[in-house]
């Protein structure tokens, strides 16, 4: 080969390096770009992914709150919060409607944060939650396009213009520097709730971003749906259905917290009992619903009367209590017969005219215990009916209340609510009674005496008085305080009140009773304590004697069988006291024994149902005591 070829050849070998050389170079070149573009790529999707997860974690943070029962308002601070700082808007914020009747307005309920409230001041001159806005109604934002799903536009300005009352319009248009905003409407229940609106710092939204917006928005409305029904449960757990007023539960509740605020500041508060008069009479005569009608008229009365942080509550019935906080028992008074007068005034179809009786009572003035005070109040309410109804009466302390006092108020308990089965007759007759003893508290036994004639056809007239002198006589030799006696003379007129509720024919059974009948006899203790007597708040304390009354010294008696010092020494006095009045006393099943053999039968009993020494004493008071005057 000659020099030529070989440096023609020597050429060509250099064109084919070159050639690889530059197609290398082009195939870097592409690798080059090709991971340029990839790197731009996967930027964005980490970007795309960063910010779905942020808006998922948005979503489930709302989600939480949701179901934590927080309050509505407590969510929708989160909400637009969440919108503003994790998902990057300038402001968000959320507007509800309102509609007083003459005027509807939108107002800002819910805005993201310190920034939103500076600027809304710097340009209005007013917080955000104090300016009627006049938003256009949601079919006048999309008239254009009634299909879409979320309001979009870059003219701020003009919707501020529209939207804004006369006397804050005149603002500077250039602080606004928002780009766009997004509006969506929000509803509760299928009816406008108001909208949710976003302030952007792009000029549009991506696909994305509207798709997330409109999920965002429903989960609003998924929020203030839970927050509706967990107030209507919220208001049914604390109100009464009937009247819209608290209920019982939640008034005890608020009285107990009103207690410690009182004793913190040293302040009073002033407690109110309400008792519709004749409500039995109005069911009676014109039916239940007239009756309803008579105790909704009241709690009207009661809502118009009270303050905004006074509490009105129906007790149950025809029975309510207000209570009136830094009210001293003059103040009381007053509010009390206004309240009066008012429900006076009323004139309700065929009822006419309706009355109340009232008591009044001062938390720190008639007691520092707050179930003693609603005794109190209760005794006053009732002393108010005693003397004639349509009136106002301030309570007593209670170093002021005869033993009197509280077992008149505990038979007018008994007989206007019914708790004992009694024909009209004698119901008619034991009503009219009480409602004298007020005159002449003499007039109390003859109750207690008609009362247990209803079970005991062989009571006498003045068998009730003669058992609690012998009871208080022998409560003496115990050493008894006077408080004590007086609870044990009460409960003297009250333990056989269960027998009411026993057959008649089972009370007046000649024959010895089986287990079945003398089981159901033994009840009788635990029926006058707990379905008669337990509801009645002014003898709590005197319950207890009444059930243990027939407990044996021994254990052998019922229905607890206790025994010895276990039993209190007023439910051993009274066990006694009856025995002996029992035996002295003709029966179905043999004729009254005498003095002397009854007492034997007292002498003979002692260790097994009474003590030694109470037998003892009891049998010096009937020999040594007149206990007939």
């Amino acid at each position: 080969m000659g020099f030529l070829d070989k440096l023609r050849n020597f050429g060509t070998q250099i064109k084919r390096i070159e050639d690889t050389v530059y197609n290398g170079k082009q195939s870097l070149l592409e690798v080059y770009e090709l991971n340029a573009k990839l790197e731009l790529e996967i930027a964005q999707r980490t970007k795309d992914l960063d910010i779905a997860n942020k808006q998922m974690l948005t979503l489930q943070h709302i989600w939480e709150m949701m179901n934590s029962s927080e309050p509505l308002s407590s969510v929708l601070i989160a909400i637009t919060n969440s919108l503003k700082g994790e998902l990057g808007y300038k402001h968000s914020c959320i507007v509800k409607n309102f509609n007083d009747g003459d005027e509807s307005y939108s107002q800002i309920i819910a805005y993201s944060g310190s920034m939103f409230e500076m600027t809304f001041k710097e340009i209005f001159k007013s917080m955000p939650s104090e300016i009627k806005l006049h938003l256009p109604k949601i079919e006048e934002l999309y008239e254009e396009n009634p299909e879409i799903e979320i309001y979009q536009t870059t003219k701020v300005i003009d919707l501020i213009k529209k939207s804004l009352p006369t006397e804050v319009s005149d603002f500077d248009p250039n602080s606004i520097t928002s780009k766009s905003y997004l509006i969506l409407p929000l509803k509760s229940n299928h009816s406008d709730f108001g909208y949710l609106i976003v302030f952007s710092k792009r000029e549009h939204a991506t696909e994305n971003e509207l798709k997330f917006l409109n999920l965002f928005s429903k989960q609003i409305e998924l929020a203030i749906t839970i927050a509706d029904l967990f107030q209507a449960v919220r208001e049914q757990a604390v109100t009464d259905s009937m009247t819209g007023l608290y209920n019982r539960r939640y008034f005890e509740e608020f009285m107990q917290k009103e207690a410690v605020r009182a004793n913190r500041q040293n302040l009073k508060f002033t407690v109110i009992g309400i008792d519709l008069d004749h409500l039995k009479e109005i069911n009676d005569t014109y039916g239940h619903n007239y009756g309803d009608i008579a105790i909704k008229a009241v709690s009207d009365v009661l809502k118009n009367s009270c303050r905004n942080i006074d509490i009105a509550a129906r007790m149950g019935g025809e029975e309510f209590n207000v209570i009136l906080p830094g009210v001293d028992s003059n103040g009381g008074l007053v509010f009390a017969e206004r309240i009066r007068k008012n429900i006076n005034k009323l004139e309700l179809e065929k009822i006419g005219h309706i009355t109340a009786s009232i008591g009044v009572g001062t938390y720190s003035e008639h007691s520092e215990d707050i179930d003693e005070l609603l005794e109190l109040v209760d005794r006053a309410m009732y002393e108010s009916k005693r003397n004639g109804r349509n009136r106002v009466s301030l309570a007593k302390a209670i170093s002021e209340i005869s033993w009197q006092e509280i077992a008149i108020e505990t038979f007018i308990d008994i007989l206007s609510k019914h708790r004992v089965p009694l024909d009209d007759k004698t119901s008619r007759l034991l009503n009219k009674k009480i409602k004298e003893t007020n005159l002449d508290r003499e007039l109390i036994y003859q109750v207690s005496d008609e009362l247990v004639s209803t079970y005991n056809p062989e009571n006498s007239k003045g068998k009730s008085k003669k058992k609690v002198l012998l009871a208080t006589l022998l409560a003496k030799r115990f050493e008894l305080s006077k408080d004590n006696v007086d609870k044990l003379k009460i409960a003297m007129l009250l333990y056989d009140i269960g027998n009411t509720m026993l057959p008649k024919d089972l009370l007046n059974k000649t024959d010895p009773l089986n287990d079945e009948e003398l089981a159901y006899i033994k009840q009788h203790p635990l029926i006058a304590a707990r379905e008669i007597l337990k509801p009645i708040t002014c003898i709590t304390d005197i319950i207890p004697i009444i059930e243990k009354h027939h407990e044996n010294w021994n254990g052998s008696g019922y229905p607890m069988h206790i025994s010895g010092d276990s039993i209190p020494i007023e439910s051993q006095i009274i066990l006694i006291v009856d025995s002996y009045f029992a035996l002295t006393e003709n029966r179905p099943y043999r004729n009254a024994l005498s003095k002397d053999n009854a007492l034997n039968i007292i002498k003979n009993d002692a260790g097994t149902k009474w003590s030694l020494a109470l037998a003892e004493e009891f049998i010096s008071v009937i020999n040594n005591e007149d206990i007939n005057d």
